[in-house]
């Protein structure tokens, strides 16, 4: 059996003919467009498809995308980095330029999907998927099934306030997760105290502009024995920590997969979340918890698409 995943982000469009027992078997990237209009880019969409349709027997078709998406999986309202696109039934608009059924869906939950049928998430029938990206977003997996809530707008993982006098981030109030945990946040935040100490090195690579310091640098310092850097990443994974405990208590789910680039730090983040748990989670929902990383890397966002449409129309 085989679907067409599509992966639509603000730079690129990427589209992959998956199977469900080989993974991906063939996959295209052309440049997104975005700012030529709505049309334009649903056409663009179209034709990225049409290409892998010629040669493969597909069912469907499965699409991530950023913004809020209905419950029913077809409508998109007012996605960043997309101009015109206000409410868009982009399931509809696909389907009436191949022919072929589509759904979409929010891709912090599109990541879920990509988990739950190919990667860390297969070991669990229930679990919540952390992206430590860009910001911070979220899926949950209920008993194999991607939890949407009321509207479909279930999951803003990132927008969970830990410290209402906190930094501020994207969120509408200051101090939330994603003011911890997110790139540039994150990167914000080291910022702050290495400025404190010029003696370190990671004072002195990046003292001249600061703003292209990212945390994987952080990270590879942390590798090398920076002392700095290690605390950086714990005051980070501590907060992690912390906001899982938020997720335990109102889900009663305590598997977790972390994906994302913030996320490639390891240990260095999740030991001291994993201790924060240890310590300040509700004794009765400590059993069984579990946090892991999710090891499927730039190829996620297309397997979770094909996920979807697996879900969608097998």
């Amino acid at each position: 059996m085989k679907v067409i995943g599509v992966d639509l982000g603000g730079t690129n469009i990427k589209a992959a003919v998956v199977d469900r027992d080989k993974g991906i078997i063939e996959q295209v990237t052309t440049p997104t467009q975005a700012n030529l209009g709505r049309d334009h880019l649903l056409d663009r969409i179209a034709e990225t498809i049409k290409d892998l349709i010629k040669k493969n027997d597909i069912v469907g078709i499965g699409m991530g995308m950023p913004g809020m998406v209905s419950k029913d999986q077809t409508t998109v309202n007012n996605p960043p980095n997309l101009p015109g696109w206000i409410s868009v039934n982009a399931s509809k608009e696909i389907e009436g330029r191949i022919g072929i059924p589509c759904k979409i869906e929010n891709d912090a939950n599109i990541a879920a999907l990509g988990s739950m049928h190919f990667g860390a998430g297969q070991n669990f029938d229930s679990f919540i998927m952390i992206t430590l990206g860009t910001g911070v977003g979220g899926g949950i997996i209920y008993e194999r099934t991607l939890f949407k809530g009321t509207q479909g707008m279930a999951g803003e993982l990132g927008h969970v306030i830990i410290d209402y006098h906190g930094p501020l981030s994207n969120s509408v109030t200051r101090g939330t997760v994603e003011a911890y945990l997110g790139q540039r946040f994150l990167s914000r935040f080291a910022t702050d105290l290495i400025t404190q100490n010029p003696g370190n090195p990671l004072y002195k690579k990046f003292a001249n502009d600061f703003d292209k310091m990212e945390p994987v640098d952080i990270t590879n310092a942390a590798n090398q024995g920076n002392e700095l850097a290690m605390e950086i990443l714990a005051k980070s994974g501590q907060r992690l920590g912390y906001a899982i405990i938020n997720y335990v208590h109102m889900m009663d789910i305590r598997k977790f997969v972390v994906s994302g680039g913030v996320s490639k730090a390891g240990d260095y983040l999740f030991e001291p979340a994993r201790e924060i748990v240890r310590k300040h989670m509700m004794e009765p929902f400590k059993e069984g918890f579990e946090l892991v990383h999710e090891e499927l890397g730039n190829d996620s966002a297309l397997l979770g698409a094909a996920g979807l449409a697996f879900d969608s129309f097998s």
